[in-house]
């Protein structure tokens, strides 16, 4: 029993899903396979039979004489041996084709769960990395400051304003996993937006930002309908127009509009920022990917949270996000997302 198990343990998963396959398989095979030999050998046995009867009452010549019993007998067990060796052969082609469309079907099966589960494993090595950095800055400014017997009043103002910062890095680290991580739960039901709503709520949270850096925003999104969250579409261009502006240097312009096409709107968002390179392009929707710091000439916070919120919003809606983007010229973001009926 312990080497079966031992057996069953040392194989990867898609070889023991792949094997009970094969198992259920074959049981299904062996029962109706049973079944067809013994209603095959009692349709021969039977038929067998009357011929013998046929023959047996009447008087017949020599060369009509009804067939021995005995000779009925001995083909009776040649038709039972030629029907189950057809059968053994028929079930050891169920056993080869079932074991390799098996072993495909598990693989099949469980490629989607290897992936959840490395992403998982890769978001808790992200996130514990993320989170450990904060609280390690913290924990050494605190060691230091204790060790020092001559600390300050304004030292220890420094070092109490420098941990209140990183507090609110882990604040805002926390706000963006918890939505990460509930917003495939988000129940609420979609109905008809209007995209100009949208823009004008996002623009009032991210001006402030804006201006602080001297960042214009030009609006030209019109009144299209979608169907949507409206609290979700705020912050997915909220996420943009910020992710926007700290690429974004002084003087230069962000652009958004929309417009209808086919039956989805569009939702555009150009900036004339650093851009992004093409090596990095396939990566910027990953959890806690930041492109390369060389990027921008400026320092820029964040733990590379926001794109990846984004396309998850974008995906419950139903709809596809795309980027296109040169380094020193700029990138554009379209959203599109499922026109609302008239």
């Amino acid at each position: 029993m312990k080497d079966i198990r031992h057996w069953w343990q040392s194989h990867s998963p898609a070889a023991r899903l792949a094997t009970s396959y094969v198992a259920i398989i074959m049981i299904i095979s062996l029962f109706f396979s049973l079944a067809i030999y013994n209603l095959a050998a009692n349709q021969l046995g039977r038929s067998l039979q009357r011929q013998y009867l046929r023959f047996n009452p009447y008087p017949r010549p020599t060369f009509l004489r009804p067939p021995d019993p005995t000779q009925i007998q001995v083909e009776l067990d040649a038709g039972k041996q030629r029907l189950a060796v057809e059968l053994i052969y028929f079930n050891a082609l169920i056993l080869l084709l079932g074991s390799v469309a098996s072993y495909w079907l598990a693989k099949q099966t469980l490629r989607p769960i290897e992936e959840a589960l490395e992403a998982q494993s890769r978001f808790t090595a992200d996130a514990s990395h993320e989170l450990r950095t904060p609280l390690t800055a913290m924990q050494t400014e605190i060691e230091v400051a204790l060790r020092n017997p001559k600390l300050s009043k304004d030292d220890a103002r420094r070092l109490l304003q420098s941990n209140l910062e990183e507090l609110a890095k882990l604040a805002g680290l926390s706000d963006a996993l918890l939505r990460l991580a509930r917003q495939h739960e988000n129940a609420t039901p979609l109905s008809k937006v209007s995209l100009e709503e949208v823009a004008v709520e996002a623009l009032n949270r991210v001006m402030p930002q804006a201006q602080a850096k001297r960042v214009n925003i030009d609006n030209k999104v019109g009144d299209i309908k979608v169907v949507g969250d409206t609290a979700s579409l705020i912050e997915l261009l909220v996420v943009l127009l910020d992710n926007a502006i700290k690429y974004s240097g002084g003087g230069t312009t962000i652009t958004i509009s929309a417009e209808k096409h086919s039956k989805q709107g569009r939702l555009t968002l150009s900036d004339q920022g650093h851009g992004i390179k093409a090596s990095d392009l396939p990566y910027i929707f990953q959890r806690f990917f930041r492109a390369d710091p060389s990027r921008s000439k400026e320092k820029v916070d964040g733990y590379g949270l926001g794109l990846s919120i984004a396309h998850q919003i974008v995906d419950w809606h139903g709809g596809s996000i795309e980027v296109d983007s040169y380094p020193g010229r700029g990138t554009t973001f379209v959203v599109s997302l499922p026109l609302a009926e008239a």
